[in-house]
């Protein structure tokens, strides 16, 4: 089934804003202010839309842990959840935009939020919500990133992830090595003596913004200006250029497997890793169930990502909950939004592996998980991909364009160039 995005459905949702006449989108300017925590009292019903997995114990502790511990404290007010997968969310939001049907309350991915401001179906929380500046400080400051739209906060984080480095130990002593590249000078330099042990420095699934961006911006480099309005003199720049031909060179060297074009039957990174194929991946914090539940014998040992001219810099992922304009009972959809940001909440979620974006927890979290703790360390700096309603289109350009490099089609420079060219055009649509 072809994947509709939000930005797809925003002629159909300004035509049904326009023939109802009264879409709470279109009177977000003239909406009263939210009332601060606890400043009156609230009652009445909460929807909350979200893609908690039912398979793990998230939709559970939502349910019988987050929701009573909200309802305790706020006696009069119901939190009606609806739970829905992933792929159907995304859909039904864009329905729901459609017909102006919208919940109080969405956990949105991050790419979503970009998109449902740019339509006009949010409430500015910075503007609206008294305690915006204090939840926000509250938070990891990549992840608030992925909130903000044209100078605006459309939502606050809920749960959040990176990738860090995780490495074989084995297979680095193996070729004399004797713990995991630090610096992205040194990854390339160890690529030769691993390769020359029938095995590989690096394996990574793919070439999109997940992947390359962290290698990009450690080095220094970037995609576009700060303001996601220009591309051209980034994404093209000298240093994303070499950042770009560094992993391209390690490609064509033979330092990183095949996989990274997709190319059916490779070993996944994270088995490779286990089975010592691969000396490194980069992976998020749900590689370590996984890898304990499928090689219970392997240890995988954490690093930050390989550091550039810039340092060490990751990508961040996740979840963030946004207010919906057409809400008809907005603090009482607030407050459940400060209570979601509770170290009370944000731990009970920690306990079923959803990250807290809380940056101040410390040992509460490690306690839970110590896997957790490189990714506290990364996420100090870590970065959002480019927050825009074009965002999943700019994507899918560096993706091909680098793929075409890595085979040979294109010089590393012209891949950059038409990436560059073709992103402009794209963030021209939202600049004004």
């Amino acid at each position: 089934m072809k994947k509709v995005t939000i930005a797809a459905a925003a002629a159909l949702a300004a035509g049904a804003l326009v023939l109802t006449g009264c879409s709470s989108g279109a009177s977000s300017a003239s909406s009263a202010p939210l009332a601060s925590a606890g400043a009156k009292k609230i009652s009445g019903t909460v929807t909350f839309w979200d893609a908690y997995s039912s398979d793990s114990p998230e939709v559970s502790t939502l349910e019988k842990v987050i929701i009573p511990g909200f309802e305790k404290l706020h006696p009069g007010v119901t939190v009606k959840d609806v739970a829905v997968p992933y792929n159907d969310l995304h859909q039904k939001l864009v329905t729901a935009v459609a017909g102006d049907q919208l919940p109080d309350l969405v956990r949105a991915d991050i790419i979503w939020v970009p998109e449902l401001a740019n339509l006009g179906v949010l409430e500015p929380l910075d503007t609206d919500m008294p305690d915006f500046k204090t939840l926000a400080a509250e938070t990891y400051p990549g992840s608030l990133a992925t909130n903000e739209w044209k100078g605006h906060y459309y939502g606050l984080p809920l749960d959040t992830n990176t990738r860090v480095t995780l490495y074989n130990q084995q297979t680095l002593q193996k070729a004399g090595i004797t713990a995991a590249p630090t610096t992205l000078d040194q990854m390339m330099a160890d690529g030769a003596a691993l390769k020359a042990k029938g095995d590989y420095i690096y394996a990574d699934g793919g070439t999109s913004g997940w992947n390359i961006l962290p290698f990009i911006w450690s080095a220094g480099g970037d995609i576009t200006n700060a303001d996601y309005t220009k591309a051209t003199g980034y994404m093209n720049s000298p240093t994303t250029v070499k950042a770009v031909q560094d992993f391209v060179d390690m490609y064509k060297k033979g330092y990183i497997p095949n996989i990274v074009l997709g190319a059916p039957g490779g070993l996944g990174t994270e088995d490779g890793l286990a089975k010592g194929t691969y000396a490194s991946i980069l992976d998020g914090p749900w590689a370590f169930p996984i890898l304990q539940s499928q090689y219970p014998k392997f240890q995988a040992q954490t690093a930050p990502v390989p550091s550039g001219a810039a340092g060490s810099i990751s990508v961040v992922g996740g979840e963030d909950v946004v207010l919906t304009k057409s809400s008809q009972n907005k603090d009482a959809a607030a407050e459940f939004m400060r209570y979601l940001l509770s170290p009370a909440a944000q731990l009970a979620m920690a306990k079923v592996g959803q990250m807290p974006v809380l940056s101040n927890l410390g040992s509460q979290l490690t306690s839970i998980q110590p896997y957790y703790a490189p990714f506290q360390q990364q996420l100090k700096n870590a970065k959002p991909r480019p927050v825009t309603p074009a965002e999943t289109q700019i994507d899918t350009i560096l993706q091909n364009e680098i793929t075409s490099a890595l085979k040979g089609q294109i010089t590393v420079q012209k891949a950059m160039d038409s990436a560059a060219s073709q992103t402009d055009v794209l963030l021209a649509k939202y600049s004004n």
